[in-house]
């Protein structure tokens, strides 16, 4: 039986079968669209070859898109409660990075426990979101605008951006600011605080690039202002980046056939750089089929956020999707040589598990607020209306 409008009555929902046909399939759709062009472009520079990356990439996907379905069937309230306890456990696991934490390439980011080596700033980028959506969901209007409540979520977000920063991880760091940050002004930060905020960063630029950054993060920007005074050393990844670039024209050179992947020249061509490598292989005309699929995902997401009964809904959304955001435009800028090189991929299109595995339980959230859009929160247990 449906309530009039068409709507399921409120037992109804609940039903497993009517959870799953409330699934936004074509979003689901455009996602496999990008691990397809993301496995594409691996199989390809692999030299046809399915290993070592292409095939790894699919099973992946494959077995996240499932756990993607099953979270999105979580109702929403469950998601609530759990949102302090992640950030928590995500906050002690980065303190724990920094007592006993593997080292690795100069960085401390890793950790290992029974035999399982992970990164907690993965786990951070989701509890964040749910942590500030779930503290804001119970703040008035006035107090989200302009108060010393804003204290708090200025906390929650400041403590693990520096435990990830002294790892050191600025490309992380970064994404996790910024997701929070996104949060702040979705949920109605004052105008007047968000362009005192813009003027206190841009001023803090130089001092910050001067006396806080590691020296190797410092020659990255001093490497990003004038890549080709080192083309063969510092400078060397960003240079071989705008080649592929550049020489890929409307068309591209053709699938397989691109020489700064397949000649190795483009380093790091299947994680960081593989935008590049895209690029050289189908042109302006294949950087913007894929750019359009991340927008479609992004724009579907934001609408998803927006009929949301729930304002943490809302902000669960908004700010998942946000992070995406952010990953897209950081790693696009980063191959254009308009950002430095800080080793943030290219989301569903790169080749690792980790980010892939944050990603899909991102969207595993914000299929959940689509599915339980009509479920209210409240104080932790909620009602459906």
């Amino acid at each position: 039986m449906t309530l009039s409008g068409g709507l399921s009555r409120p037992g109804e929902r609940d039903r497993p079968t009517i959870k799953f046909m409330e699934i936004d399939w074509t979003f689901c759709l455009f996602l496999c669209l990008i691990a397809g062009a993301g496995a594409l472009m691996l199989f390809s520079i692999a030299g046809a070859s399915w290993e070592p990356w292409a095939a790894k990439h699919l099973i992946r996907f494959g077995l996240y898109f499932i756990m993607m379905v099953i979270l999105a069937m979580c109702d929403l309230r469950w998601w609530f409660m759990a949102a302090y306890p992640i950030y928590v456990v995500g906050l002690l696991l980065l303190i724990a990075v920094e007592v006993a934490g593997d080292v690795s390439l100069g960085a401390q980011r890793w950790l290992s426990i029974g035999g399982f080596r992970f990164q907690p700033s993965e786990i951070m980028k989701i509890g964040l979101v749910l942590a500030l959506a779930r503290y804001y969901h119970g703040l008035s209007a006035d107090s989200a605008r302009m108060s010393w409540r804003l204290l708090i979520p200025a906390g929650m977000i400041a403590a693990p951006v520096l435990l990830v920063a002294h790892q050191p991880d600025l490309g992380t760091a970064l994404l996790i600011a910024a997701t929070g940050l996104s949060i702040v002004v979705l949920a109605g930060l004052s105008w007047r605080i968000i362009f005192a905020g813009i003027a206190a960063f841009v001023a803090a630029i130089p001092p910050f690039v001067m006396f806080v950054l590691h020296d190797y993060q410092r020659h990255r920007v001093m490497t990003f202002l004038n890549p080709e005074a080192d083309p063969s050393g510092k400078g060397y990844q960003i240079v071989q980046s705008k080649i592929a670039l550049g020489s890929g024209g409307l068309l591209g050179k053709g699938f397989g056939l691109g020489s700064q992947s397949q000649l190795n020249f483009l380093p790091e061509k299947q994680t960081d750089f593989i935008f590049a490598t895209l690029a050289e292989e189908f042109g302006f005309v294949g950087c913007f089929a894929v750019l359009f699929l991340y927008g479609a995902v992004i724009f579907m997401a934001l609408r998803i956020a927006s009929i949301s009964h729930s304002h943490f809904g809302r902000l669960a959304a908004g700010g998942t999707i946000s992070t995406f955001a952010v990953y897209v435009l950081i790693n696009g800028a980063m191959v254009m040589g308009m950002a430095p090189v800080v080793g943030v991929p290219m989301p569903m299109l790169s080749y690792g598990g980790t980010v892939m595995l944050t990603v899909m339980i991102g969207f595993g959230l914000i299929q959940a607020v689509r599915v339980h859009r009509y479920t209210e929160v409240t104080s932790g247990k909620g009602s459906l209306v």
